[in-house]
């Protein structure tokens, strides 16, 4: 899962960079919004943290300029704002969550997690494909009657962004956007998926010839 975090504090940007890449979160750090604005239409992220108070673009003008453009991405605000009309502001802005400086990393982590369930998941634990093949929303893990499946760091990113996008066609160029974000070689991302598909129990993963990959439920 890509992050995006827009905070101006230079060492709690490193606390949380460095706090979610251990959990493995792959997070892209800026504190200038207008910069953190472009780097949207240059990678595809996940998950938006954006603190409000920043140089130039604040989050509040960032989150409602892509919220008009359509991108729905989830987004959390970061800040020591207390005031409830800040509060509204925030949601009006179009974020899912509001979370208020100080605060612990774990409940970070936890906010983070509900986020993504919500909008990628509906709010689901676990998704269960049937023949004791389960998906651990929480933990971004899968397991085979109740034993993990090993995967490298690609192959997990790989079933992320098929599962995100459960019965559409995932191409090769949305795999190249949103796990590399520039150019790889079609034939090694075909390889990377073949090798996923070879490690599960099930056929849950389609091909679709001269299209894509897809996961239907």
């Amino acid at each position: 899962m890509r992050v995006l975090l827009l905070e101006d504090e230079y060492m709690l940007r490193v606390s949380i960079t460095e706090f979610l890449e251990e959990l493995g979160y792959e997070v892209a750090g800026f504190s200038n919004g207008e910069k953190a604005y472009d780097a949207i239409y240059e990678t595809r992220f996940d998950l938006y943290l954006l603190d409000v108070n920043v140089p130039g673009m604040n989050g509040f003008e960032l989150l409602r300029a892509l919220r008009k453009e359509g991108n729905k991405t989830p987004a959390i605000f970061l800040t020591s704002m207390v005031n409830v009309n800040d509060l509204q502001e925030g949601y009006k802005s179009g974020c899912c969550d509001y979370i208020r400086k100080p605060f612990d990393l774990t409940e970070l982590q936890l906010r983070i997690m509900h986020a993504l369930k919500s909008h990628y998941h509906d709010g689901e634990n676990t998704i269960d494909f049937g023949g004791g093949l389960v998906y651990d929303t929480e933990h971004f893990s899968l397991n085979h009657n109740d034993k993990a499946i090993a995967l490298s760091k690609t192959e997990k990113e790989i079933f992320a962004v098929l599962l995100k996008h459960t019965n559409q066609i995932v191409s090769v160029e949305m795999f190249q956007d949103e796990i590399w974000g520039e150019y790889v070689d079609p034939a090694n991302i075909r390889v990377q998926i073949n090798n996923l598909r070879k490690k599960l129990p099930l056929d849950i993963i389609q091909n679709r010839r001269g299209l894509g990959y897809i996961i239907e439920r």
